[in-house]
């Protein structure tokens, strides 16, 4: 297998800066958090222990992704776990881009009324324009980090 080296360093720079803000945000930082909006705000400003719990694991998790895109830079004896690795890559792309993508369908729809999704104004905004690209783009960076190896 083959790694994209510039899209595996985007992906792995995007999976720190991602995993450093819910880090930050556990640390009891505010900056950004009402972009969110709905429920995850409003915890935000009185959180309970287990919010913060929860904010706190949801960043290691986020690292285990840059793990993943790191493991691709090892040189294999065996095909399985290259191939493993290449596949559970491009599902994490594919899940990181549709979630995005769904998020951008659901607000929009939720902008015009359409759904109900007790956001504010802010929140769409920034979930528009930032927050749900920003899973996309990470997406595209894993998608596009593993290459299958094509024979001479």
């Amino acid at each position: 297998m083959q790694t994209n080296k510039g899209w595996l360093t985007s992906g792995v720079v995007w999976t720190v800066l991602f995993a450093g803000i819910s880090f930050y945000w556990a640390l009891g930082g505010m900056f950004g958090v009402q972009s969110l909006g709905g429920a995850i705000y409003e915890m935000s400003l009185d959180p309970e222990p287990s919010f913060i719990l929860i904010v706190w694991l949801t960043g290691f998790v986020k690292l285990l992704g840059a793990l993943l895109l790191l493991l691709l830079l090892v040189s294999w004896q065996n095909t399985r776990i290259s191939t493993v690795l290449y596949y559970l890559t491009k599902i994490a792309g594919v899940g990181l881009f549709v979630y995005g993508l769904l998020n951008v369908i659901t607000i929009s729809l939720s902008a015009f009324a359409i759904l109900d999704m007790d956001l504010e104004t802010h929140a769409i905004f920034w979930r528009l324009v930032f927050w749900e690209p920003f899973w996309m783009f990470g997406g595209i960076c894993y998608f596009a980090s593993a290459e299958k190896q094509h024979p001479v």
